[in-house]
């Protein structure tokens, strides 16, 4: 979560290099609609987290207003406060985030997916996990790291680091192999 503006910094920086780039430049937000996204989305949680003084409550509530008119233009409803740094939007569409859900570091996410409360808990995910287009994520469940997820399928229980899941509902296909083993 960012708390300073040090974090917020070292987030923008682990967004951009997750795409191969190395530094914002004020054009970019043309060419790239959804890195501006994600800056707005930055931007808003340090403004929920670290404002303070008289002003915080109009401040944060324009941020959120932005995020929200860059959210509806691209298909998006992401909360501030889910994604560690390094989030990587694959393509604008219809993504939909419980503001309960809890997602690590370098986090890739494909449009058509749903992250979703049910029976009174939200989806948390750990570090370098891969969101595939369609995929369905719902409950209080737990996915360990570099877990992978293909698309369309429907995940409602936990499961360990290191593997890949697929089907309605979602299985183990095959454990990963850690990169460099």
């Amino acid at each position: 979560m960012i708390q300073s503006k040090a974090d917020l910094d070292r987030y923008v920086k682990a967004d951009l290099a997750i795409v191969g780039i190395t530094r914002w430049r004020l054009w970019m937000g043309l060419r790239y609609p959804l890195l501006r996204y994600q800056r707005i989305l930055r931007k808003t949680e340090y403004a929920v987290n670290c404002t303070r003084g008289p002003l915080r409550k109009p401040y944060v509530f324009l941020r959120q207003y932005l995020l929200r008119r860059a959210g509806m233009k691209l298909g998006f409803t992401i909360h501030p406060n889910i994604f560690g740094p390094g989030l990587s939007i694959a393509h604008w569409g219809t993504i939909v985030i419980n503001p309960n859900v809890r997602i690590g570091a370098n986090c890739r996410i494909h449009p058509s997916t749903s992250l979703g409360e049910y029976k009174g808990g939200s989806p948390q995910l750990g570090d370098d996990c891969y969101i595939g287009p369609g995929a369905k994520l719902f409950g209080p469940i737990t996915l360990g790291d570099r877990v992978k997820i293909g698309a369309n399928a429907v995940v409602t229980k936990s499961f360990p680091s290191d593997v890949v899941l697929r089907g309605i509902p979602a299985d183990i296909v095959k454990p990963r192999v850690p990169e460099g083993n």
